[in-house]
């Protein structure tokens, strides 16, 4: 049975490319797009996603604009110098225009009525500041039964990519963060930017890509800022594909290799602000510390077969 899933994302070089994964991708039931603000403002987010169906021919996926700004403090950066002034190097544009109208209820209402109307339990993989999550998990306690997990990309186990300490997406709204990872009693993985730097693609991956027609000619295009970025943060001609490796987690449970962790969002106005703590004592130490009250846990994603990883993302991109 195909998987069915719901992407929250804020495209972005990688969301585009794990947005075309999943509508790619035969195994899935791609049932909606939500969006988010993030690398770049909503309207600009919002655009990139419908493009992005509309190449991969997927006019049947609706999709939602959501929050605009985070749950309490302003968002301080985007991340344009990462993604270009447009979100997908300043080639937006080039993408076919959206063949479906945005729907009217906004993010948090196609969330609901997505998963009030599944047979099944949705997998839903937010790759973007988790602001829409944490409104729907607080507005609409009751929809928690119909989500089989959450895939988070976020986090860094070792520091950030935004400050020292923080990665971009839950830096962006460490108070929504908390919401889903720390205080919700839904089944989360997180997939931290530790695992997903050594997922990184090199130049004869993208060159590949670039040869296997339309989508894939597409979708190489959109990366000259982000890979311009990335050659200075690796050191190669090279980039890092964050968000498809979240969502190939979602896709095929397992191509991850997880453990299981309690965890803490820092949201402090400090310099810690937006800091995932994942507590990787042993057991016994942590049951002393804890006592009584034992803290939520959530999947963290560690290792994976590389070579198995990227081939795996590339023969589903390259299908079409």
């Amino acid at each position: 049975m195909p998987t069915p899933l719901i992407i929250d994302t804020d495209p972005g070089v990688d969301d585009a490319f794990a947005i075309a994964l999943a509508a790619l991708s035969e195994d899935v039931e791609l049932l909606g797009v939500t969006t988010v603000f993030g690398n770049v403002p909503l309207e600009a987010t919002t655009l990139n996603a419908r493009r992005v169906l509309a190449l991969c021919g997927r006019a049947d996926v609706p999709v939602a604009a959501g929050a605009a700004r985070p749950l309490v403090h302003a968002q301080l950066q985007r991340a344009s110098h990462v993604h270009g002034s447009d979100g997908l190097s300043g080639r937006s544009a080039a993408l076919p225009e959206p063949a479906r109208a945005l729907e009217p209820g906004g993010a948090v209402s196609l969330l609901v009525s997505l998963l009030e109307a599944a047979a099944e339990p949705v997998t839903i993989a937010p790759i973007g500041p988790l602001t829409n999550i944490a409104l729907l998990l607080a507005a609409h306690p009751e929809v928690r039964e119909k989500i089989a997990r959450i895939v988070v990309m976020g986090g860094g186990l070792a520091g950030g990519n935004t400050t020292g300490a923080a990665e971009f997406n839950i830096w962006s709204d460490p108070e929504a963060a908390r919401r889903v990872l720390v205080e919700e009693p839904v089944p989360c993985v997180l997939v931290p930017m530790d695992l997903t730097y050594r997922c990184a693609v090199d130049s004869t991956w993208l060159g590949k890509l670039a040869a296997s027609g339309p989508i894939g000619t597409a979708l190489e295009a959109l990366t000259p800022d982000y890979l311009a970025h990335y050659r200075k943060a690796l050191g190669w001609d090279g980039i890092v594909l964050h968000d498809a490796v979240a969502v190939a987690e979602a896709i095929r449970p397992g191509i991850l290799k997880t453990e299981s962790y309690p965890i803490e969002v820092e949201c402090s106005l400090g310099p810690a602000r937006g800091a995932t703590l994942v507590d990787r004592r042993r057991q016994a130490l942590r049951a002393d510390a804890e006592g009584d009250v034992a803290p939520g846990r959530v999947e963290v994603a560690v290792d994976t077969d590389l070579e198995g990883l990227r081939g795996f993302i590339l023969e589903r991109l390259t299908q079409a």
